[in-house]
C-alpha cells in the first residue's frame, strides 16, 4: 500500500511539475517561462501582431505566467485583460513591474506599466480590435485594462 501511494504521489508531483514548466495552456496558467532570452533592447514591437497570444511572467511568490492578447500600436506594445482587477498576474505587475513575455519562442525582458490616460487606452483598444478583427469603433469594455510594454534589456 505505501508503495502505492509513493507512486501515485510521485506521479501527482510530476504533473503538476510538467504543468509548471510547459504552461501557460490555454486558461491553465504556469509558472517559469522557457526560450531563448533576447538580450537586446527592442523599440519596436510590430512583430507580436504576427502571433495570436503572447504569455507573460511576473513574480509573485514564485513565477506565474498566462497567456493574453499583446497586441503593437506604431511600435508600443500593450498587453489586455478583460475583468482584471483582482487578476493574479495583473496584481503582481503593478507591485513588481519586471517581468517577461513571449513572443513566439523568444522571451523579453520587460517592464510593465498600467495604461491609465485615456486617449492611451483608446490606443491599445483600437489596436486590439485591429489584431482580432473587432470593431475598431466598438466602446472600450467596463473592466478593461491595459498594460504597456518595455524593454528592460540592456544592449
Amino acid at each position: 500500500m505505501r508503495w502505492i501511494l509513493t507512486t501515485l504521489f510521485a506521479m501527482v508531483l510530476l504533473l503538476a511539475l510538467s504543468v509548471y514548466f510547459y504552461c501557460p495552456c490555454e486558461r491553465v496558467p504556469g509558472g517559469y517561462l522557457l526560450g531563448d532570452v533576447v538580450e537586446t533592447r527592442v523599440s519596436d514591437w510590430s512583430f507580436a501582431n504576427d502571433v495570436r497570444l503572447c504569455q507573460i511572467e511576473v513574480r509573485a511568490v514564485l513565477p506565474h505566467s498566462v497567456n493574453l492578447n499583446c497586441m503593437a500600436s506604431d511600435g508600443v506594445l500593450y498587453l489586455s485583460c478583460a475583468s482584471c482587477a483582482g487578476k493574479r498576474w495583473s496584481e503582481a505587475a503593478m507591485a513588481r513591474p519586471a517581468a517577461r513575455i513571449r513572443i513566439g519562442e523568444k522571451i523579453y525582458p520587460v517592464n510593465l506599466t498600467k495604461v491609465t490616460d485615456a486617449a492611451e487606452l483608446d490606443v491599445a483598444w483600437r489596436a486590439r480590435a485591429a489584431k482580432v478583427g473587432a470593431p475598431a469603433d466598438a466602446p472600450r469594455a467596463d473592466g478593461w485594462w491595459s498594460f504597456r510594454v518595455t524593454s528592460r534589456a540592456t544592449g
